[in-house]
């Protein structure tokens, strides 16, 4: 069996990381135009450093939480069973590592690594960056951002997340909105192959009448209650048919 799992911020909520778009997320309180394109780079480059500083110093500060830990664990338990777990997150921080995943498609890129904009070297970095942070492949200086996808850019790994999804026999989405193209369309993709999907979220999403199945309720409860039944440990509570 393949599952494609999509996460969004919803799964992290519950570690203390924001999310976007609900009531009190980030975007209503800063404006993603000066903090999240490459223009408020060029223009800002300090105001924007400082914005992902914070941002880095949350997702440091932040653990894993049993959602994390669930998938984990079913990734582990699927490749015993000679099947596979597809875990694409629209997420940057890295929880799902830390909890243990092996393998995390990240389409919108990662917080704790920088790029170069001069030579577009790429390496890990958890610490604050700034003007004086220096290139480690080409030695510049105020070149090295967050190596994050912002407004404007293309998502990443877009090719191997298409031909995973067409693969997959069960679609699930996990803590999204459904109001962030490309990912808000994979649901529709899913139905049109003819791939069962499957909504967990606190709840209903932007998109909440493609799917086939959902689950609404706090991440923590939902997604371990998923894996459990698709690795028949025990009955899912709280799903609608």
């Amino acid at each position: 069996m393949t599952i494609f799992v999509l996460t969004g911020a919803g799964i992290s909520a519950e570690s203390g990381l924001g999310t976007f778009r609900d009531p009190g997320g980030l975007w209503r309180r800063f404006d993603p135009m000066r903090l999240a394109t490459p223009e408020a780079f060029a223009r800002e480059p300090e105001e924007v450093h400082a914005f992902y500083n914070l941002r880095r110093r949350g997702v440091r500060e932040a653990e894993p939480n049993a959602a994390h830990a669930a998938l984990a664990r079913l990734e582990a338990g699927l490749a015993a069973r000679g099947g596979r777990l597809f875990l694409c997150t629209q997420n940057v921080d890295d929880l799902h590592e830390r909890a243990g995943s092996r393998a995390v498609v990240h389409m919108h890129g990662e917080l704790m690594r920088a790029r170069c904009t001069a030579c577009g070297a790429s390496r890990p970095s958890a610490e604050d960056l700034g003007l004086g942070t220096a290139c480690p492949a080409c030695g510049r200086r105020g070149g090295m951002r967050p190596d994050v996808v912002w407004f404007g850019e293309m998502p990443l790994h877009l090719e191997a997340i298409g031909d995973a999804l067409d693969a997959a026999d069960l679609f699930v989405a996990i803590g999204t909105s459904g109001a962030v193209y490309p990912a808000a369309g994979f649901v529709a993709r899913a139905r049109a192959a003819g791939i069962p999907t499957r909504e967990i979220n606190l709840a209903p999403s932007d998109t909440a009448g493609l799917f086939d199945t959902a689950d609404y309720g706090p991440a923590t409860r939902a997604v371990p209650d998923f894996v459990a039944e698709i690795l028949g440990e025990g009955p899912v509570s709280g799903s609608r048919p």
